[in-house]
This record gives structure tokens, C-alpha cells and sequence, in this order.
């Protein structure tokens, strides 16, 4: 499942062009002055955007590199129109932003259910002759061309649409937290960097009421700069309502790390910061020790809540402590007036950062050394004898 996450594509569009007038003129023997009867061409197809609920990757696109639409059909004599080209349909996941693939511009963006946003329009078909008759001009001997096609590469990047986002460093507690409060089941063990790709969960609340929570890959200090898996999963909590920072209790300093994690954020868009925001001490069941083994002292989480100015609950996902509290707490944030509509703003994005970004660090794509040779890349002969005996000659 990790595997096919696909949050970026990179795809080249072409509506199509609108159909040629008709240029005719009408002959019969019962009819010899029939005059100008040409038809109009067909409009051409649009490139559309729609949204599906029940997508949820833009795996579907990623190796669909051109999508094109149909011309329309030429105008025909006895006033016959031409066949209007047909529509190319884009279905997309809720939260999908389109970016101009050549200058990093925001498009358009599909956040609802069945939404359809008209990416690039097709070509209005062009006028028969039949239309430019007039009284001085009986026998007009020219039509309209169609409308040209319209063509672009643009960029498609998808930003998951979740109530709360989960932000903490390296292995901060966030994926045992979502397998415990939902039934998502994330990778977890005793290594950095064990969630390589968004996670998503909903968590049961009281009266069969839920919210969507999303883990995302930690981020450490120098994500902005593309240290560890950079900043490139912060798309994702850009519409969550309510972030919840995760610090574990066996850290030295928890506030130093929370002011990290809120530089890095700052750092990629400074409009995170206003969003509602708590602070889940993790890991609580786990003995507070320094590097060397000495025992540190107890949190005051009274002391650490108005220095921070912020609420900071104790839990401990394993033993299942504080959950409840913690559930109460983010609901309570969820149904706040302010945190209902979650607008934010698309800022043009670096096409030279981003593909690098991507290229560099796609999960399914492996990197080539480029150092390595494959016999079908040289024109040398190869002596084949060195490796027999260990499974070449077979």
C-alpha cells in the first residue's frame, strides 16, 4: 500500500481543436440559385477535472503522461453540423491542486465530491458559410476556421483532506498512536523513518461520531533545507483543522524540540502556525533517563503547558493511558467556529526544487548508480567465461 501512494504527477493536456466551417454552395436542377448552405464545425473536447471520493492516490495518472481530448468535426454541406469532440474526464481524489507544470502558477484545486473544474476548454467550432450571406454578398465563398486546441503540462498535487495531522519527529509515538485509536494499521518499529508515506485513520469517537486523522512522516531539524525526507509530506496537514504535536517523554528537552518542529513548519508555510494546535507528550510509560542513564527529572506539565501557552496531555499508547483525554480534547478543538472552514492559500511552487525533490525521493523508484554498466550499454565485447559456474552459464 505504501508503495502506491502517489501524491505528485507530472502530465501534459491538449483539449481539442474546434471544426472547420463548410463552404458550400447548394446546386440542384429544380433549385440552380440554391446559395450558400455550409455547416458549422463541431466544438472541441475539454479537459475536465472530477472529483471522486473514492480515490485516494494519483497512482491512476502516474503513468498516463498524455491526456488529450477530440477535435470536433468538420461542417458539412446542406447546413450538417459537425460532431462535437468528446470530453477527456480526469477523475481525481478530493484535495487535488493543479500547478502550471513550466512556471510553478496555482490553477485550480478539487476539494468536493463530484466537483468538476474545466482545466482546459475545448475550441469553439467555426462558422459555415451559410452564416455570412447578406444581401450585397448572396454567394459568400469562405467559412470560419475551428478554434485552436489549448495545451499545457501541469503539475497535480494531492494534499489529503484530515481533520487532525500528526507532527513529531522520528519515531515520536505517531503511528502506534493511529493503530490504537483507529483501525489503520502503519508500519511500526524501533527505527527512524518508519512512515515513508502518509497514513490515514478514523478515529472512533462517542454516539458514532469520528474524525480523520493522518500521520505523517517525521520531520527533523533541517527539513526545510532536504535533510531526511525533507518537507515534502507538509502538503498534507495544510487542511487539517487541528495539529497535534508529538514530543516523546523520554526527550531531554521538550520544548526545544516543539520549537523545531514549529521553525520547520514556519519554514514551509507560515500559515500552519495559525491553525488550532496540542502538544501529546508520548511514550509516558517509558523511564525519563539521560544518555548516560541517570534518571531525569519528572515533567511538570502545568509548568510546561503556560510556557508554551499551549494544551499538553501525557498519553502512553501502548498501556492506552491519556487516550480518552486526548480524544476530548481534539474533538472539542474540531467543533470550535474557527477551525471549521480551512481555507489556505496555494503559493506558486519551485518547479526546480520540487522535481528534484520528487525525483530524489520516490518511494517505488529506485536510484541508479551511475556508475553501473549494463551489458546492453557498451559496444565492447564481453568475456563471458570469468562468470560461469556461478549461475551465468545456466
Amino acid at each position: 500500500m505504501a508503495g502506491n501512494f502517489i501524491d505528485y504527477v507530472k502530465i501534459y493536456c491538449r483539449s481539442g481543436k474546434g471544426g472547420a466551417g463548410c463552404m458550400h454552395l447548394h446546386r440542384a436542377k429544380y433549385l440552380p440559385k440554391g446559395g450558400p448552405d455550409g455547416g458549422d464545425g463541431g466544438k472541441g473536447g475539454s479537459v475536465i477535472l472530477h472529483g471522486n471520493r473514492n480515490l485516494w492516490t494519483l497512482l491512476h495518472l502516474k503513468y498516463q503522461k498524455h491526456i488529450m481530448a477530440t477535435d470536433g468535426g468538420k461542417g458539412g454541406q446542406s447546413r450538417s453540423f459537425g460532431k462535437d469532440g468528446e470530453d477527456k474526464i480526469i477523475e481525481v481524489p478530493c484535495g487535488t491542486v493543479v500547478y502550471d507544470g513550466e512556471t510553478g502558477e496555482f490553477i485550480c484545486e478539487v476539494k468536493h465530491h463530484d466537483e468538476r473544474v474545466v482545466l482546459l476548454k475545448g475550441g469553439r467550432g467555426g462558422l459555415g458559410n451559410w452564416h455570412f450571406r447578406t444581401a450585397t454578398n448572396q454567394a459568400p465563398r469562405y467559412a470560419q476556421p475551428g478554434e485552436p486546441a489549448q495545451e499545457r503540462t501541469v503539475i497535480m498535487q494531492l494534499k489529503v483532506l484530515a481533520d487532525v495531522g500528526l507532527v513529531g519527529f522520528p519515531n515520536a509515538g505517531k503511528s502506534t498512536l493511529l493503530s490504537v485509536v483507529s483501525a489503520a494499521k502503519p508500519e511500526i518499529a524501533d527505527y527512524p523513518f518508519t512512515t515513508l508515506t502518509p497514513q490515514l485513520g478514523i478515529v472512533s469517537y462517542r454516539d458514532g461520531r469520528s474524525f480523520c486523522m493522518a500521520d505523517i512522516p517525521g520531520i527533523i531539524e533541517g527539513a526545510s533545507e532536504g535533510k531526511g525526507l525533507g518537507l515534502r509530506f507538509l502538503r498534507h496537514i495544510e487542511r487539517n483543522a487541528v495539529l497535534l504535536f508529538m514530543v516523546p517523554a523520554t526527550s531531554p528537552d521538550i520544548i526545544a524540540e516543539y520549537n523545531i518542529l514549529l521553525r520547520e513548519l514556519e519554514q514551509y508555510n507560515p500559515e500552519l502556525l495559525t491553525k488550532a494546535r496540542i502538544l501529546a507528550v508520548s511514550k509516558t510509560d517509558m523511564p525519563r533517563v539521560d544518555e548516560e542513564g541517570n534518571p531525569m527529572p519528572a515533567i511538570d506539565y502545568d509548568r510546561l503547558s503556560k510556557e508554551l501557552d499551549i494544551q499538553v496531555l501525557p498519553i502512553s499508547s501502548v498501556k492506552n493511558e491519556g487516550i480518552d483525554v486526548l480524544k476530548d480534547a481534539l474533538w472539542v478543538e474540531l467543533n470550535k467556529e474557527q477551525n471549521q472552514v480551512i481555507e489556505i492559500s496555494h503559493a506558486p511552487i519551485d518547479i526546480t526544487v520540487i522535481e528534484k525533490d520528487e525525483n530524489d525521493q520516490m518511494v517505488d523508484d529506485q536510484m541508479v548508480n551511475e556508475e553501473t554498466i549494463y551489458l546492453n550499454e557498451v559496444e565492447e565485447e564481453w568475456d563471458l567465461d570469468k562468470y560461469k559456474g556461478i549461475g551465468w552459464d545456466e
